[in-house]
Formats: structure tokens, C-alpha cells, sequence
């Protein structure tokens, strides 16, 4: 089978990762992968925050957890090696349309690197609040964007689930 479409197909969302770092150069060839992702009229308006630093991570988890009113000790973002926060320009219309597609484009390329990643969404509606953009703005974040999704990433911790079959949702019209 063509290996693009296989990576495609065998990547799984995992949320339980070890302690092991991601490897710095890989890390370069995800959010490189990102940057190839297309954007609205090519304008490249997203910026992709990575972070490593696991207190820095945990911070923004509880401040997350903390607007969520969820449980700080159950809300840790699935303790990820390294999280990156793609956030785009407020006034772009198609922001989160790009940064999802840029968010794919890694989720792939760290699949074919032997790491796992899942979709973080919570930050997507709670940017603004007082507990959160303090943060986003220490993380260098630009106060005029909006996080609209991010990336755990990590060494799976454990094996992929199994896929779940694909239902009958595409109909040709010839």
C-alpha cells in the first residue's frame, strides 16, 4: 500500500504517553510537517508554540482545568513530553480551518516518526478568560490570536487502539 495512505490510516489519537522527551529533531520535522499544511489564500497567519517544559505544560493544564471546572489532579492533558498550541490571527476568518489542517499535517508526521499525539481542543473558547491568557501571553503567544487547537505528544505508553470501522458516509454523484 502507498505509505502516505497507511500512516494515514494506522495513526490513532494516544492519550497515555512515557516519560521519555521527544527528540528535538523530530520535534523541528513535526512542526515543520505544519508549516507545509495549507492556509486560506496562503496567508500563513498561525503561529506554533512548542513547549517541552513539563511544569509549563502542567501549569497551563490547571489553569485549563481550573476554567473548566474540571479536577486539576484528572485534567493534565494526557501529561504530554512536548504540547504545541497552534493559534491564528482572531480577525482571520479561515484561522481554525488552517491551524487544523497544520495540526493534521503533525499528527501524521509524528505517527510516521513512532510517536503518538492527540488532539487538545479545551483552549479554543476559554483564550481570553483572566486565568488563561496571562499564560498564552508568557508562552509568547500573540494576544491578538486565538489558540484553536493543540498537540500532546509523546512515546505512546502503550499500544494504538484498534480502529474503528469507518461507516457508509461517502456517496458518489457520477
Amino acid at each position: 500500500m502507498n505509505p502516505i495512505l497507511e500512516n494515514i490510516k494506522s495513526r490513532r489519537s494516544i492519550r497515555a504517553f512515557t516519560d521519555a522527551p521527544v527528540d528535538p529533531a523530530d520535534l523541528d520535522r513535526i512542526v515543520e510537517a505544519g508549516l507545509w499544511a495549507p492556509s486560506a489564500r496562503g496567508l500563513q497567519t498561525w503561529q506554533f508554540t512548542v513547549l517541552t517544559d513539563r511544569a509549563r505544560i502542567s501549569e497551563l493544564a490547571s489553569a485549563i482545568a481550573g476554567q473548566l471546572q474540571r479536577d486539576p489532579a484528572r485534567y493534565t492533558m494526557y501529561d504530554p513530553a512536548a504540547l504545541i498550541l497552534a493559534s491564528n490571527d482572531r480577525e482571520n476568518p479561515h484561522g481554525m480551518l488552517d491551524c487544523s489542517c497544520a495540526l493534521q499535517n503533525m499528527f501524521l508526521a509524528a505517527h510516521s516518526l513512532g510517536l503518538g499525539s492527540v488532539w487538545i481542543n479545551q483552549l479554543r473558547g476559554i483564550c481570553d478568560e483572566a486565568a488563561i491568557r496571562p499564560i498564552l501571553d508568557s508562552l509568547g503567544v500573540p494576544p491578538d490570536h486565538l489558540v484553536w487547537g493543540m498537540a500532546a505528544l509523546g512515546h505512546p505508553a502503550g499500544p494504538a487502539p484498534e480502529a474503528p470501522p469507518r461507516k457508509g458516509v461517502v456517496r458518489y454523484v457520477r
